[in-house]
This record gives structure tokens, sequence and C-alpha cells, in this order.
């Protein structure tokens, strides 16, 4: 007798659910949906909280990297391949003057050439204690160097200086020529790969700046140019090459140097002078010219030639000086910031050329 409220129980949740009919329709639809929602809205709450989260860690993730690559090129100045394509992409300064920025690619480009050449070519070792000095000197030679392209830069967008496509040119095939001819670009791409770890891109983006910082360094010295004119004038009466610096004088790092070079190939790597001298008849002058290592005007005087292999010739050299009084002075005026320590070298060790 106990069983029956049981029985009645099961009876009664096995009874057949109610019929529907168009009048009761939308009663079970409500109830369907009610026994949904309960499903429903706890999973789109679990699906907000879930993007929430992803949305946190992604931020947490880029700050973490973001903290690490920062930690890794300035404290630590880690000039691996990795950290330098990063700098590649990323434009992160190493340094500024005068408020331009200077990249940290430029600056890696040239301290990770130095520092290939004189681990693969010189042998040298640089995890060795006695190797810090060298390593040093690079660092600030490469620093140095990439500041001095950022304020050439700087001037440049300034007063409106560029290079031409067929200035580049040029000095990408002189770079592929030696005493031997010219080396084919490909041969050029392993020589370079191989001495300094460049690419050929690299390397147009090397020469590049150097060409910019040529063209800014003659168009901003007005005291060269001058000097240069009043040397053209005294040629027209006084062809003895020392005498004629004597009159035009200078000092310090401005004044007129002549000098002689005895019988050197007619391609000699100077600049351009050999080349230029090798245009000439015996005892001629020529015009002034900027020499296609960017230290100046010249003039020259082929002197003798010596079976038509080897030439002599006298030189005048109108050095710049303007764009290094200008670097200088902004150095001493502290608006220079560097953004790694660089240990200051009292000593120049002697490294790659």
């Amino acid at each position: 007798m106990k069983k029956l409220p049981r029985l009645r129980r099961l009876k009664k949740e096995q009874a057949p659910a109610a019929r529907i009919t168009n009048e009761t329709v939308a009663e079970h639809r409500e109830r369907i949906l009610a026994g949904g929602r309960r499903f429903k809205y706890p999973v789109q709450y679990a699906r907000h909280k879930l993007v929430f989260n992803t949305i946190i860690i992604s931020i947490a993730a880029l700050i973490f990297i973001m903290a690490f690559v920062w930690w890794q090129l300035y404290p630590v100045q880690n000039s691996s391949d990795f950290f330098y394509r990063i700098t590649r992409v990323v434009p992160l300064p190493v340094a500024s003057i005068d408020g331009e920025a200077v990249p940290y690619s430029n600056y890696l480009v040239g301290y990770r050439s130095q520092a290939h050449y004189l681990e693969f070519k010189e042998g040298v070792n640089l995890q060795a204690a006695d190797s810090k000095s060298q390593l040093d000197y690079i660092k600030r030679k490469a620093m140095d160097d990439a500041i001095a392209d950022a304020y050439a830069a700087k001037i440049a967008r300034a007063n409106q200086i560029r290079i031409t496509d067929q200035e580049l040119n040029d000095a990408m095939v002189r770079q592929r020529q030696s005493r031997d001819g010219t080396a084919s670009e490909e041969t050029y791409g392993a020589i370079i790969r191989d001495h300094f770890n460049w690419t050929l891109q690299e390397a147009r983006e090397v020469t590049s700046r150097k060409l910019l910082r040529q063209n800014v360094s003659y168009a901003i010295d007005a005291n060269a140019t001058k000097d240069r004119d009043a040397i053209v004038a005294k040629l027209q009466t006084e062809k003895d090459f020392d005498k004629v610096a004597a009159a035009i004088g200078g000092s310090g790092t401005a004044k007129i140097e002549p000098g002689v070079r005895q019988f050197v190939p007619r391609n000699n790597q100077d600049g351009g002078l050999a080349a230029m001298a090798a245009t000439l008849q015996k005892g001629q002058i020529s015009n002034a010219f900027k020499s296609t290592s960017g230290d100046g005007y010249y003039i020259v005087k082929l002197l003798d030639v010596d079976n038509d292999s080897r030439i002599s010739y006298a030189y005048l050299k109108i050095p710049l000086t303007e764009f290094t009084s200008r670097l200088s002075k902004a150095k001493a005026e502290n608006k220079v910031s560097e953004y790694i320590t660089i240990p200051a070298i009292k000593v120049a060790p002697i490294t790659a050329q």
C-alpha cells in the first residue's frame, strides 16, 4: 500500500503532453524558448568573458614583447640577425641629433659589418676579453657615422639637397671597379657578403647615405667654394701648385694641401684624381672637380706618363670643413643624445679598413 503514491507520481509524469492546437501553439512555443534560454545566456556570458580575457592576454603579451625587445637592444645591445631585422622593420632610434632621430638599423649595419670583418677576415675572437676594446671602438665609429648621416639628412631636407638615381648607380659601379677591371654585380655581391655580411640592397643604402652626406658637405661649404674659385683664378698666372697653395693659405683643417703622386695606375682608387689626370696632356692642368670620396675639391696636373700604364700627377686639395664644424658644434652644445652606452676609447685599436 505504501507504493501507491509513487505509482501515482510516475503515472502523472508519464501522462501524455497536452494536445497542441491553434489556440495553444503560442503557449507551447514560449515554453520551448524559455527552456532554451537557460542554455543560451550562460554561453553568451562565457563568450564575452573569453573575448575580454583574450584581449587582456594579447595586450600583456605585446607589452612583454616590447619590453623584451627594448631590453635586448638598449641595455644588452644585442646585435644578432634577429634583432637587426627588427630594427629594419620597426624604426627604432639609437640616438638623436638636433631633433633628428638616428635609426638603430643604420648603427647596426655599420657595427655588424666591422665586427664580421674582424671575426672572419682578421681571425679576431670577439668573445675574448681582450677584444672588448676593439668592439667598443667599432661601436663608437658606427655610432658617430650613423649620427653624421642623420645630421646630413636633416640638413638635406632643409636645403632640398638630394641625390639622383644616376649618381647612386655611378657610385655603385665605381665600387665594383678595381685595378683588374670592373667586377660583375654577382661577384661584387659575393665579395661584400663575404667581407661585410651585406646584401646588395644594404650596400646600396649605405652608399646612398654617404653620397647624400657628400652632397650636403659640398653644398653648405661656402669657404671651400670661395677658396676653389680663388685658386682657379690664381692658376691663370701661377702654375706652381706649391706657390698657389701658399698664396691662398688657409689654416687648420681648411688649409690648402698640395701634393704629388708618383707613377700610380691610371685607374688608381684615389677619389678620381688619377682618372682625371689620365685625361690630360703632360703639363696640362684640370678644372676644379669634386672627388668621388667626398673629401673636397681637387685640381690636378699631369706630370709624367710611364708606358701608358702609369702616371704621375700633382694636385691641390681644397678641403671641406663646414659640415664637420656644424656637427662638432651640435655635439658641443649637447644637441646629441645617445640611447645606448658605449665606453670611451682613448687609443684606437687596429680594426677593419
